[in-house]
């Protein structure tokens, strides 16, 4: 007989036991959202290839190497998405939302890049991400970084670190493309191969290497924000002036550039130092020359991405000795409804959703698949339930039910069907 078929390699299943949090994680991201006046907006999977080559850049990692890419029965080229900006600059172009407009947009879900497996880091991942468009001051830099930053408050995230940079602009970040390769091209010797690549394609990658063997030649580089033009200066001090004053304390990370070739001016991240390697829970920047890049009119951009991986890891992580995250995950029911011969169990389905019309927040699972008296109550306990309900033909003919306190030391008790409101509405307080 054959192996059972597994799942795809970096692709993972998500357990009953873990959705919990995921749930928890989803509400905080739609809360905050919502608390800002954004409006969800839902991108297909699959894009056509060229929409991200023409924003991502052709000669970065994720076109050259990361990209799910296949040729469809129609001879056209298709991709999983790998990230979620060029879709929802294409969708905004292609429906009308972002010509002489402003638009507030956030998107959840699936993203897709053939990367190494690792802690934090898979080939299906999720992604939640923040887009405007049609604002070009820094004001709405620093809105979308409150956003993220009011979130970590409300999920309870600790230790993590804001650091910003600006690229400014696209004309004074090609002469100071030109000034950096002039710069490692004297020290070829103490660049590792891969960086030798990026010389020739996109020299500013280097200056985000993670090889500690060039930690001190990319120290000595050229700082980009000593190359600014006047009107990108402006910007940043500005974005700096009302982070102060909202109190969102950062630090200016110079080599901080970003891995996706349409970003300008201000870019952040939000770092940690708790998940290793991959430190980087959410990121992002402005990006004004996108939708003009991708077929539409020049309108400004910014936003972030979040892998959402990442952050259950670290709230699961910091919150491992508290109960408080478990207290916010519960999916313990209230009640579990048990009912003995065949009359009781149809009583018991109308019962069941009876009670359901009458208290929607009502958590209660009704018993299904028979079973003797000791079974039914062994799976009571094992629900986690509050109460067990008991009902028997005896029961149904009095109109009656019996009250079994799983998790208190309570005498069980029948009581009238009438006055079972009143015992339930007492166990929702």
């Amino acid at each position: 007989m054959s192996k059972h078929i597994q799942s795809v390699k970096g692709m993972n299943d998500c357990l009953p036991s873990e959705t919990p949090v995921w749930q928890y994680l989803e509400s905080c991201l739609r809360d905050v959202t919502e608390m800002y006046g954004y409006a969800e907006i839902r991108m297909p999977i699959v894009e056509k290839t060229e929409l991200f080559c023409r924003s991502i850049g052709e000669v970065t990692d994720i076109v050259e190497k990361e990209m799910y890419t296949f040729i469809d029965k129609g001879e056209e080229s298709l991709t999983l998405r790998p990230e979620g900006t060029a879709s929802c600059v294409r969708a905004g172009i292609q429906n009308g939302l972002i010509y002489n407009q402003q638009q507030r947009l956030w998107y959840m879900g699936p993203m897709f890049r053939r990367e190494r497996p690792q802690k934090g880091r898979y080939r299906q991942f999720y992604q939640f991400g923040v887009e405007t468009f049609g604002i070009n001051g820094p004001d709405i830099d620093v809105e979308v970084i409150a956003l993220s930053a009011r979130l970590w408050k409300m999920i309870g995230l600790t230790n993590v670190e804001l650091q910003i940079n600006s690229l400014g602009s696209n004309v004074a970040r090609e002469a100071y493309k030109v000034k950096l390769v002039e710069y490692f091209n004297q020290h070829l010797d103490d660049l590792d191969e891969d960086s030798k690549r990026r010389l020739t394609s996109n020299p500013l990658r280097i200056l985000d290497s993670k090889n500690p063997a060039m930690k001190d030649v990319i120290n000595d580089a050229p700082k980009l924000l000593e190359h600014l033009d006047e009107e990108s200066q402006v910007h940043f001090d500005s974005l700096r002036k009302k982070l102060n004053a909202l109190g969102i304390k950062y630090v200016i990370n110079s080599k901080l550039v970003r891995g996706l070739d349409y970003y300008n001016r201000t870019v952040f991240e939000w770092v940690t130092t708790e998940l290793g390697s991959q430190g980087t829970i959410c990121a992002g920047g402005r990006y004004d020359g996108l939708v003009e890049q991708l077929g539409g009119q020049s309108t400004p951009g910014f936003g972030f991405a979040m892998g959402l991986e990442r952050i259950i890891l670290l709230l699961k992580q910091q919150n491992e000795s508290e109960s408080g995250l478990e207290d916010k995950l519960s999916t313990k029911i209230d009640v579990y409804l048990c009912t003995l011969g065949d009359i009781a169990e149809n009583a018991g389905m109308v019962l069941a959703e009876k009670l359901r019309n009458e208290h929607p927040k009502l958590k209660l699972q009704l018993h299904c698949g028979g079973g003797n008296f000791k079974k039914q109550l062994k799976r009571a306990d094992k629900s986690e339930a509050e109460i067990a309900l008991i009902m028997g033909e005896d029961e149904v003919g009095k109109n009656q039910i019996t009250v079994k306190y799983l998790r208190e030391k309570k005498e069980q008790i029948s009581i009238s069907l009438d006055d079972l409101s009143g015992v339930l509405s007492g166990l929702m307080k």
